[in-house]
């Protein structure tokens, strides 16, 4: 018999194991970031032995916005109805906020049926490319984090105080940059370290110059290729990535079930696929 209940965080750590198995290439400490951002959030499928099947996360991020993300089911309890079923049980968790996820393309009529309507697209970006360290780039500190937090929500429509603030706190496997002008902060972004090379996300920067420089400094900081989601409005950063050399390949849809308020910034990418 299968019930549905929270995930733990040991769990989540499990999860993400998944979701290296099939090629998403997350984080090496993802878990530490995202559990933060809504313990109830994260759900699992268990056999009769207590066993997790399957995963999916619902993350409340706000009173009015939720994101959905890790949805899982191992292949040999694929076809049996389990993972719509978590769905259903997970889906509930938003209540009536706003879902958006990043899903495949292939699947968008499946989340169409399911109440999400289509609201542009992301491209993956990667390649290895020649860092440069730049004295103007420093360590972002804890006081600089709800500023973070705060032109990430511009930058994205959506705020996700909770998980950012774990998100940009320095860890041996994640660091915080920030850009610094003549006028004070001009673009950030963190660097984390993946199961094959590092993803860059967020960023943000007030021009296409400044993302020329964060992208460089952080290639200056890691070693093999580096990885940047970038939503179709982000042409300006789009252009910078194809400057470099980096390929697009990999795409996700951006859907969501109620009102949103889709990115719209020329030099941003997203955080993560996984929770926004």
């Amino acid at each position: 018999m299968t019930t549905f209940r929270n995930a733990t965080p040991q769990e989540l750590r499990v999860i993400l194991d998944w979701a290296a198995d099939e090629g998403w290439n997350p984080g090496l400490d993802d878990a530490r970031a995202f559990f933060p951002a809504d313990p109830e959030g994260f759900f699992v499928a268990v056999d009769g032995s207590d066993h997790p099947v399957a995963a999916i996360s619902v993350v409340n991020h706000s009173d009015s916005f939720a994101f959905l993300g890790l949805y899982l089911v191992v292949p040999e309890h694929r076809g049996k109805g389990i993972g719509y079923a978590l769905w259903q049980h997970a889906m509930s968790h938003a209540g009536n906020r706003t879902v958006g996820l990043d899903g495949v393309e292939a699947q968008q009529q499946n989340y169409v049926a399911s109440g999400f309507a289509h609201a542009g697209g992301t491209t993956r970006f990667s390649g290895a490319i020649s860092g440069r360290a730049d004295p103007g780039i420093r360590l972002a500190t804890a006081a600089d984090i709800p500023v973070l937090v705060g032109q990430e929500a511009e930058a994205s429509g959506v705020a996700k105080p909770r998980y950012l603030s774990a998100w940009f706190t320095q860890h041996r496997h994640r660091t915080t940059l920030v850009s610094m002008g003549d006028g004070g902060l001009n673009g950030f972004c963190t660097i984390r370290a993946c199961r094959s090379g590092t993803k860059i996300g967020p960023l943000v920067a007030d021009d296409a110059a400044v993302a020329q420089r964060l992208i460089a400094h952080s290639a200056s900081l890691t070693e093999g290729p580096i990885t940047l989601d970038v939503p179709a409005t982000s042409t300006a950063l789009s252009s910078v990535c194809e400057s470099y050399g980096l390929t697009a390949g990999f795409r996700t849809a951006r859907m969501y079930r109620g009102p949103f308020s889709a990115p719209r910034h020329e030099n941003f990418a997203v955080v993560s696929l996984e929770l926004g």
